[in-house]
């Protein structure tokens, strides 16, 4: 089945989506999900679409009670549906939550469920350096964030364990290929910050 255009997708999300923390995180999520899909010889398109669109219904509905059937990503998947959406791109979307009972039966949807805590995770990490940069953090300081039972909390770290065994690949390198995704979006991301090497440029040099 044809996909919609991102330009499309986008605008769709940005409908039902005000926060911009939320937008960027849909963003995170596409671009791991691109970037996979390449690495896969999969359709990078359809793929991106299904990391844009995840939780695009989740400001509207975030489903509190975690219903299998109400609100998000059920609600969300009722609308893209009616749009004329492929099954495949809604079941992985189905899928990354873990309390709709979806099993995740696709590369796609299984490794949409491997990303999406992910890079919550790696937000994060960002956020609390100094330089506030997806440029400056590696797998070993995901590692170690993920330790800390405190620290962005709303971030399941069995999520993050499990999808990446369910992908079948090492964690360290699922963590530094999704890092390596991030940073080639970091402009888009807000994630770009004020790395040391742009901190060093000469005065009046773009940072």
């Amino acid at each position: 089945m044809p996909i919609p255009s991102r330009a499309d997708a986008l605008a769709l999300m940005h409908e039902y989506t005000a926060s911009e923390s939320l937008r960027k995180h849909m963003l995170a999520v596409e671009a791991a999900m691109r970037a996979y899909a390449e690495k896969q010889g999969q359709d990078v398109e359809r793929w991106g679409l299904a990391g844009l669109m995840h939780d695009f219904d989740y400001e509207r509905f975030p489903n509190a009670a975690q219903s299998a059937t109400e609100e998000h990503p059920s609600e969300g998947v009722r609308i893209l549906r009616a749009r004329g959406w492929p099954e495949d791109v809604l079941d992985a979307i189905m899928g990354h939550a873990l309390f709709t009972g979806t099993p995740r039966t696709t590369p796609m949807a299984k490794t949409l469920f491997a990303v999406d805590e992910l890079t919550g995770l790696i937000t994060a990490t960002a956020l609390v350096r100094p330089s506030r940069s997806v440029l400056e953090v590696d797998a070993r300081s995901v590692r170690k964030k993920m330790k800390d039972k405190a620290f962005a909390r709303g971030v399941s770290r069995d999520d993050v364990v499990n999808g990446a065994a369910d992908l079948g690949v090492d964690l360290d390198e699922h963590i530094t290929f999704v890092i390596a995704a991030m940073q080639r979006a970091a402009d888009a991301l807000g994630l770009t910050g004020t790395p040391a090497s742009a901190s060093a440029s000469p005065p009046g040099a773009a940072t």
